[in-house]
């Protein structure tokens, strides 16, 4: 049993933390700026609350977070009140946000200089793999921080890697989600066209799911993209977040990213459609609108 602070109680950290809770059996104190969902965690899966980040990260062996951005990270972790404060030496801390992989290296130096390490770990799986803990996290950061955190992070993951030096897990998240983007996008318009043609999907997709074509949005979302079902989870808002990071990154990296740029825009007029809580699955919306 290890003592672990986790601090960002939304839609991925709530169940993530609450599994540290009772499959892992660890002593585990939590932060959310709401102090409501800290109280709902409580009295659901008992632990403790603390009032202030560094309250939460005194003695803790291990001290997660997963919030916003990068601003909400670095408030929380470096602010006046940041988990940084008494963050202690030996302590490893792991960052489940999706953020940029420079605020990733900084954390790594300022947990250094703190004795302490910093582990970039975004995952992959959305609200429902959080809920089942069969999340996949990508990480980057030092192999000795890694091996310690491994096994704690494993109590909510099917599978945890390191990628390599720190901002890795960052860049790897990025690369998730450009597949993603493109795949989500190409499927939105295979379902429109088979649609117009008249074809029945429900055996259109039972032939070409079981051959090259296949993939997990294929299996899992044809079926309410076509009826216009998007409520399963990792929100349009969210996705374009993720877009601006990966392509400044890209900018400054030199590589050319011509789809996901343009499925970025995608998504500027799924949100002009009123659709920013819409899950990413609704491409489709769009194609449909049109026509």
């Amino acid at each position: 049993m290890s003592k672990i602070a986790f601090i960002g109680l939304g839609v991925m950290g709530f169940p993530m933390a609450g599994h540290l809770k009772t499959r892992g059996g660890h002593d585990v104190v939590v932060f959310n700026r709401t102090r409501k969902k800290a109280e709902d965690w409580v009295a659901r899966f008992g632990g403790r609350l603390a009032a202030t980040p560094a309250e939460a990260a005194d003695g803790a062996e291990f001290v997660f977070t997963c919030v916003g951005n990068d601003e909400d990270l670095r408030s929380v972790t470096l602010g006046p009140q940041g988990a940084f404060r008494s963050l202690g030496k030996g302590a490893v801390h792991i960052d489940h946000t999706t953020a940029s992989a420079k605020i990733a290296r900084e954390l790594h130096a300022a947990a250094k200089a703190l004795g302490a390490g910093a582990l970039d770990a975004p995952v992959s799986g959305g609200q429902s793999g959080a809920e089942s803990g069969t999340l996949t996290v990508m990480v980057g950061g030092d192999a000795e921080d890694f091996r310690k955190a491994q096994p704690v992070i494993g109590t909510y993951a099917r599978a945890v890697n390191l990628i390599g030096p720190s901002g890795s897990g960052q860049l790897t998240k990025m690369v998730n989600q450009i597949c993603i983007g493109g795949l989500i996008q190409a499927l939105a318009e295979a379902l429109h066209f088979g649609l117009r043609a008249g074809l029945d999907m429900e055996k259109v997709i039972a032939t070409i799911s079981k051959g090259a074509a296949q993939s997990w949005q294929m299996d899992n979302r044809w079926r309410t993209m076509i009826e216009g079902k998007f409520d399963f989870g990792f929100a349009v808002d969210w996705v374009r977040k993720d877009f601006a990071l990966l392509l400044e990154e890209a900018r400054s990296n030199g590589a050319s990213l011509p789809v996901t740029a343009l499925v970025d825009q995608f998504y500027a007029e799924i949100q002009a459609m009123g659709g920013r809580r819409w899950d990413t699955s609704s491409l489709i919306a769009l194609l449909e609108r049109k026509h």
